[in-house]
């Protein structure tokens, strides 16, 4: 029994450290736009033209896609998280939601989204159209896409790995780290430390709803990126 413990325990952290790895792959973007690019354009980010925004993000997409792969791979093969799956049997099923999962949902999702129109005077999705433009809006929303990815995969390892060591499945424990990780790196990205706490409620809220979903890993990915780009 105490070397089952021992296993279990040494797994939970090796598992963490594929969160820890996907909030470092989101971190890689940093030394991109404040260190190198910075260096070869001789302009801040704030400054770069529409084609050198656009490169930094496929190169970020990447990147990030990159890290992604491996991550899924990697979780795979060595601990057999198939995390890729169809919808079947199982508490990974929407089928198995109920009423009141459901409910929970849309007033957590309305509530994020109420919260967005409020921060940006408007749909951030229409708000972004507006002063981008459709180049520089398409190139952002499929960067947004792969941050989705990775930001997911900090919340679904980071519950994984707890429930683990823990063996309760009603904590949002992955919601807490990505609150953690992702929510609270807005301050230094934004240099703004209420938009900081804010991310830490946000990712609290997304590890909600991933458990109200049933852990349904493609759905959550759609309804979280619907969410952070509305």
């Amino acid at each position: 029994m105490m070397k089952k413990r021992m296993t279990e325990r040494k797994k939970g952290w090796l598992i963490l450290s594929l969160s820890l790895d996907a909030f470092a792959g989101l971190g890689l973007e940093v030394l991109l736009a404040f260190w190198l690019e910075p260096m070869i354009y001789g302009r801040t980010m704030e400054q770069w033209n529409t084609w050198q925004s656009v490169l930094h993000w496929c190169i970020t997409c990447i990147i990030w896609g990159s890290v992604a792969g491996y991550l899924l791979w990697s979780a795979d093969k060595n601990y057999g998280l198939k995390l890729i799956k169809r919808d079947g049997d199982g508490t990974d099923s929407l089928r198995s939601v109920k009423f009141w999962q459901w409910g929970l949902v849309i007033a957590g999702s309305a509530c994020k989204i109420i919260t967005s129109v409020m921060d940006w005077g408007g749909f951030k999705v229409y708000m972004e159209w507006k002063s981008r433009g459709p180049l520089l809006f398409l190139f952002q929303y499929i960067y947004y896409m792969f941050e989705t990815a990775l930001f997911t995969l900090i919340l679904v390892f980071a519950q994984i790995a707890f429930e683990t060591w823990f063996k309760n499945r009603k904590i949002p424990y992955g919601g807490i780290i990505l609150g953690l990780t992702w929510g609270l790196a807005h301050i230094f990205t934004k240099g703004n430390l209420a938009i900081g706490l804010e991310g830490v409620v946000i990712g609290l809220l997304f590890g909600s709803l991933y458990l109200l979903l049933n852990r349904n890993l493609k759905w959550t990915y759609v309804l979280l990126f619907l969410l952070f780009v509305l």
